[in-house]
């Protein structure tokens, strides 16, 4: 019989948040994702639509995208309170992408880009260092 030593620490409040708020605000950007989705879907005629763009779907394909996006998201919101890997790596993802998105932003608005990445960061960590924490 094997036993493996489990140190007995307390998660760090700091990370618990962090990750409580990476689940909320997944949770969010899924309900508006959804939102907008279920709009498109519903009322195509609602969205200006632009010539010369390098995607160019209608406005109720654009719709199924965001609604199934943002069902994807909220569930990994709800997934993160649990612990879920496969939520955490969602949410990991997802800030990922949004701290590439907000580098690209750093010539049109510096301070606000700097804050969003430093946001993402804190997410990645948190979900990746703390994520399960929020089970116990």
């Amino acid at each position: 019989m094997s036993t493996t030593y489990q140190p007995q620490t307390q998660p760090s409040g700091w990370a618990m948040g962090w990750a409580t708020f990476a689940a909320i605000m997944l949770m969010i950007g899924g309900v508006w994702g959804a939102i907008v989705g279920i709009a498109a879907i519903a009322e195509d005629e609602f969205f200006v639509v632009t010539p010369d763009w390098v995607l160019q779907f209608d406005a109720t394909t654009w719709g199924w995208i965001h609604l199934i996006g943002g069902v994807i998201l909220f569930l990994s919101g709800l997934g993160i309170f649990s612990g879920n890997v496969l939520a955490r790596t969602v949410g990991v993802i997802i800030a990922g992408l949004g701290a590439i998105a907000n580098f690209a932003w750093l010539p049109y608005y510096p301070v606000w880009a700097i804050v969003a990445i430093a946001v993402d960061i804190a997410i990645i960590w948190a979900l990746t260092a703390h994520g399960r924490d929020l089970a116990s």
